[in-house]
């Protein structure tokens, strides 16, 4: 018996070392074809035969900037995370496997085109090969990658579609089979009122208003600090794309090639909807009505594991499913399926096709693919044009039913009826006045009076609804000419903050209104009275109005169902509880760091001091001051803090402006950039932290695009496997 064992383990062991020898010889395949060139700011340029060539080395370079992040990304998409972080994590993996699971995805793969899965096999492997070089790194969960593993993370918007969808509320219906209780949703949507907006800015400038005479692209994407890296990727199959890249994916996300650029803006297009099923139980099986008919409900379970100390544990769970996607929560007391766009070969064909366009027709045939769900796209080309399409992917829908609102899963005119072209989506073409800017605001003011009509369009395609930032874009932009990279990159900059010329006043007038003014707000209320409503490192009126503005957010009553902007106007009018909230706020500033009168650089700072995906900040550690405010004010380069670490008193910036670039196209394409913090997540590498002068001082790097500029700014070159 223990011969045969014995046997049995060789047996086993001869295949592993067999399978292990194919690979490494598949990896010195792609390593034999592949350069990887790292510039003075660290930033990998990589050059490969191939496409697959240039996606191995581009996954290969990731991982050695930031394999914690790759890592991540996948445990995340591909529903492990309890593994990691435990049973608190388990809905969210559930999330991910209602829509795909391992099966689900391994079948899409083998689907795929053969050239994307060339692709997917790259990448596989070049994470793979950073693995088997790399053995003093110890992965948290996932110590081999899978071809198709990507079909889980095909789009590259944070987190995507599926995160708006209520963990929450899924973990109501799979613990209880219950709606979530209306006290805990209104504390959602409190909760969300308050958190620092999310998105991103996106100019294009028509070459009649430039010096040069060629089109600008400000691609400025509002994203958590660290998110996506800065790469150049390039092959002799016609790629050749410049920009960020979400860690682990194998196109630039947002960026541009030599003659297009592409930039994405968060949508308001409605791109998700929620369907109340009517659940029929006949003889032990489940039901759901449709018209006249009665279908049944698609069931499965799903077993995941969990970490509870040191034991990994199981937990299973009923899924169900209706032609209209998973039953996700209830609503109204019925089963509720949530449905999105979940064609993951299709957008990742259209993820990567996109870096490849050579013009506006490539570019436009490429966008009618239509998986690019949750984005609007900026776009500028060396042919001259400019262009804006809202939304990608747009279900055709009957006017007659509410969306914004769970429909009547039962009734077949509430299905979705195919999709609209993207002609007969909300599409700005090289407008007459010449600019063309959307920082996830309305479509009907992007390009002034040349922008689309709302009544040209069902009232799904987009909310009606403007913020300070494209407020703020749009007097920036209006009447002015002679733009350059240079003064495209100020204006992007512009420290003029909108939301507090609406707000401040009626909190001064409110002050001068009594008689019996308090003396401890004279001064405060002085200051903010003379104060231009610009940021700025020395400003301590930007201090008093972040904290007062934050303040009234979190505390002030204000009509339900409002934006961002519609409340802070309406606090500027409405002032009943500014005094009172002022004074807290001067006597919170004052007990925090002994006096009100702090300028905005001391609290508002920028801290990375590890490597880790979520920063703990700590008062007593390096930081640095910076003058840049939140998006919520309407600035354009906007810093905002998502989160604090408890016993931290100051502001520590952990979104907003990241990756950000201003391109020039012509006959040779020109650009400037700028990182937070730097290109590597190693805090013992010199790209830590190398931008972060630069990016407070809006000093960008120039970007070395072509072959001969990489080498005159080249500090290392080597090929995978082969770094000194």
């Amino acid at each position: 018996m223990k011969y045969v064992v014995l046997i049995s383990y060789f047996f086993l062991f001869s295949c592993s070392a067999q399978q292990k020898n194919i690979e490494v010889e598949k990896w010195k395949t792609h390593t034999a074809n592949v350069e990887i060139i790292r510039d003075d700011f660290g930033v990998p340029h990589i050059y490969g035969k191939t496409d697959a060539d240039a996606v191995f080395g581009l996954l290969y370079a990731q991982c050695e900037d930031d394999f914690n992040r790759v890592e991540q990304n996948y445990i995340w998409a591909t529903g492990r995370l309890a593994e990691v972080d435990g049973e608190d994590a388990l809905y969210s993996d559930l999330r991910a496997k209602l829509f795909m699971t391992e099966e689900e995805a391994k079948a899409n793969y083998e689907k795929s085109p053969a050239w994307l899965k060339e692709l997917c096999d790259a990448f596989a492997n070049g994470v793979n090969y950073y693995l088997y070089t790399h053995p003093e790194v110890t992965p948290k969960l996932l110590t081999h990658f899978e071809p198709w593993m990507p079909m889980y993370f095909s789009e590259g918007s944070i987190g995507g579609d599926i995160e708006r969808i209520s963990t929450k509320k899924i973990a109501a219906f799979y613990e209880s089979d219950m709606e979530l209780p209306e006290a805990e949703i209104l504390q959602m949507k409190k909760e969300k009122e308050i958190e620092e907006p999310q998105g991103s800015n996106g100019i294009a400038i028509s070459g009649k208003l430039t010096q040069s005479g060629n089109p600008l692209l400000l691609i400025n994407p509002h994203t958590s600090f660290y998110f996506r890296g800065e790469v150049h990727v390039v092959s002799e199959e016609g790629l050749n794309a410049y920009g960020a890249v979400t860690w682990g994916q194998f196109f630039v996300y947002q960026g541009f090639n030599e003659n297009t650029g592409w930039m994405h803006t968060s949508t308001y297009t409605d791109v998700m909807d929620e369907f109340k099923e009517t659940i029929v139980k006949n003889d032990d099986h489940l039901f759901y009505q449709y018209g006249e008919e009665l279908r049944p409900i698609e069931s499965s379970e799903i077993m995941l594991k969990y970490l509870d100390g040191d034991e990994l544990k199981e937990k299973k769970y009923p899924t169900y499913r209706t032609h209209h996607g998973p039953i996700t929560h209830v609503a109204d007391g019925q089963w509720t399926a949530s449905a999105m766009m979940w064609e993951p070969v299709k957008a990742l064909e259209q993820s990567f096709i996109r870096t490849k366009q050579k013009g506006y027709k490539g570019f436009h045939d490429m966008m009618d693919i239509r998986t690019n769900s949750s984005n609007n796209t900026v776009y500028a080309d060396a042919e001259g044009n400019i262009a804006y399409f809202h939304g990608n992917f747009v279900p055709k829908r009957d006017v007659q039913f509410n969306y914004a609102e769970p429909v009547d899963g039962s009734n077949p005119k509430t299905d979705w009826q195919g999709l609209h072209t993207v002609d007969e989506n909300i599409l700005v073409l090289n407008p007459e006045n010449g600019w063309i800017q959307n920082c996830n605001s309305t479509p009907y003011t992007s390009a002034l009076g040349f922008s689309p009509k709302k009544e040209d369009y069902p009232y799904y395609m987009s909310r009606d609804q403007e913020n300070f930032r494209g407020v703020h874009a749009i007097e920036l932009l209006k009447d002015r000419k002679g733009y350059t990279i240079d003064s495209l990159i100020q204006l992007a900059h512009d420290p003029f903050l909108p939301a507090f010329q609406a707000l401040i006043p009626g909190l001064v007038k409110a002050y001068n209104s009594h008689d019996d003014k308090n003396p401890k707000l004279k001064e405060p209320i002085s200051i903010l009275k003379n104060w231009d409503y610009t940021t700025g490192e020395n400003q301590v009126a930007m201090t008093l109005a972040h904290y007062y503005g934050t303040a009234m957010g979190k505390r002030a009553k204000h009509p339900e169902g409002i934006s961002d902007m519609e409340r802070m106007t309406y606090f500027g009018t409405h002032t009943e509880e500014s005094l009172k909230i002022f004074e807290e706020v001067i006597e919170d500033l004052t007990a925090d760091f002994g006096t009100w009168k702090i300028p905005w650089g001391e609290v508002n700072r920028y801290q990375r001091t590890t490597g880790d995906i979520v920063q703990h900040f700590n008062d007593s550690k390096p930081s640095i001051p910076i003058g840049f405010a939140s998006g919520r004010w309407g600035a354009l380069a906007a810093y905002g803090a998502r989160y604090t670490t408890e016993g931290a008193k100051k502001i520590y910036g952990t979104r907003g402006n990241s990756f950000v670039a201003v391109v020039e196209f012509g006959d040779k394409v020109k650009a400037k950039s700028i990182l937070a913090g730097g290109q590597s997540g190693d805090p013992s590498s010199p790209h830590f932290n190398d931008q972060i002068e630069r990016y407070k001082n809006m000093d960008w790097k120039d970007v070395p695009f072509y072959y001969e500029d990489v080498v005159k700014r080249a500090k290392e070159k080597y090929v995978p496997g082969k770094r000194d």
